[in-house]
């Protein structure tokens, strides 16, 4: 029977190897944000197309020469022939042919087309680093809940053992005469709706804990402990200097300023290669085994010279002022961003300022409760309190705790959001700008 639970964990940790090696070492071990945070960047499906998305682009920028590659073809072929009808007879012949053919064309939109891929590749790069960071403040933000619904499965815990100790006591006045039949149901009643509670939370907590875990790329097998509390601290910013300092460096507005400098180079590119003159480049050898031998080399250059994008109203001509009106659009979309993002630091931070009122209130009511506990259970000792009061001060102590885990919660999911609306880390905010509350 050991002998199979053994092979039966080490089978288990064989397939956690690749994904988590920091929990091979134990079936219960602990997991930390920054591990989890690696996990899921380094699993992330999507992340790793991305990645290929990257890798492409990075090909294609470093080989720019390509867009000035002549195009090289080589040919061969053989032909047989037979005057049939001849009157000197059958005369078959076989000819053989080779050929080999270099053609170059130049144009003034190709410097803009190499522009056009670098920035497409910085693009890739700016979405990628977009991508990682939006994860780890999902993965940072998932963690979190679990820690605090760790926290409340403890707290619900307490409560039932709270409730036990009572029905103990219950049971003992009863059996000596002191208590009624009904306070005894009732404590038992509580006993069993506290087991129900935690029960019921313990199931959501192991199906959350389950997809969190897939998203590290981990088994749903496999026993994790969460180290880390959420630690709250007050925030207290600017949030017109925050714009200042941090709107120029969101990934989006980012992305709307260089689109519109794509666009630029795709409008200059279409104007270029309709309107400048073009230079086609061609060479070409062939041989042939007929006799005589023919062996000629032949070369070609020809400059083109467009007239009709010249001419307002014709087909090239707007596609060329459609490219003009692409980038105006764009840059209306940048400013509509800016805006976007300003409307969002501003009211973030409104919420951290004004949120922080809700957690104060929350630690009062939780104090509050604390002590009607105490007052309450010292009464129902005393004989001067129903169990029924008793139990409702508990749950109020239980509820309390609950909303002020909530509100820490919310609120450093704000911190989280904040940040990610100023693309810095939430660490480096809450120190720049945290304030130890008294």
């Amino acid at each position: 029977m050991h002998l199979k639970a053994f092979y039966s964990h080490f089978f288990v940790l064989y397939l956690l190897l690749p994904f988590l090696p920091h929990l091979a070492a134990a079936q219960d071990t602990e997991l930390s944000l920054d591990d989890a945070v690696r996990l899921a960047l380094e699993y992330n499906l999507d992340l790793r197309k991305t990645e290929i998305d990257l890798a492409a682009s990075g090909y294609s920028e470093k080989n720019l020469w390509s867009e000035v590659f002549p195009t090289i073809s080589a040919s061969a072929g053989a032909e047989f022939s037979n005057p049939f009808f001849s009157d000197n007879g059958p005369d078959a012949q076989t000819t053989y042919s080779i050929g080999f053919g270099v053609s170059l064309g130049l144009n003034a939109g190709i410097p803009y087309a190499m522009k056009s891929i670098k920035l497409a590749h910085q693009g890739n790069i700016l979405r990628y680093e977009d991508a990682r960071n939006q994860l780890s403040i999902q993965i940072t933000k998932i963690f979190y809940a679990l820690v605090a619904e760790q926290n409340n499965l403890l707290l619900l815990e307490e409560v039932l053992n709270l409730a036990q100790r009572q029905y103990e006591r219950s049971s003992i006045s009863f059996r000596n005469g002191l208590t009624g039949e009904l306070s005894l149901m009732q404590s038992r009643l509580a006993v069993e709706n506290a087991r129900y509670n935690l029960s019921a939370a313990g199931i959501a907590h192991n199906n959350n804990m389950t997809e969190f875990l897939a998203m590290l790329g981990a088994s749903s097998d496999t026993s994790v402990n969460l180290s880390g509390d959420v630690n709250i601290v007050r925030i207290t910013a600017d949030a017109e200097a925050l714009i200042r300092e941090h709107l120029p460096s969101r990934p989006d507005i980012i992305r709307s300023s260089r689109e519109i400098q794509r666009l630029e180079y795709a409008q200059r590119q279409s104007e270029m290669q309709s309107k400048a003159p073009s230079l086609n480049l061609s060479l070409n050898w062939n041989s042939s085994s007929f006799d005589p031998f023919i062996d000629r080399l032949r070369g070609s250059a020809s400059l083109s010279i467009p007239i009709d994008p010249w001419i307002p109203g014709t087909t090239r001509a707007q596609t060329i002022r459609r490219a003009n009106d692409s980038v105006e659009k764009a840059k209306l979309d940048l400013e509509s961003a800016e805006n976007s993002a300003k409307t969002q630091i501003r009211s973030l931070t409104a919420l951290l300022r004004n949120s922080w009122d809700s957690i104060s209130i929350a630690r009062l009511g939780l104090e509050t409760a604390q002590r009607s506990y105490q007052l309450t259970e010292q009464g129902f000792q005393n004989g001067t309190v129903e169990s029924l009061v008793l139990e409702d001060a508990r749950n109020n102590m239980a509820n309390a705790r609950q909303r002020l885990l909530q509100a820490e919660l919310s609120y450093f999911n704000m911190i989280l959001d904040l940040s990610a609306a100023l693309n810095t880390d939430w660490k480096n905010l809450i120190q720049t700008f945290g304030v130890q509350s008294e």
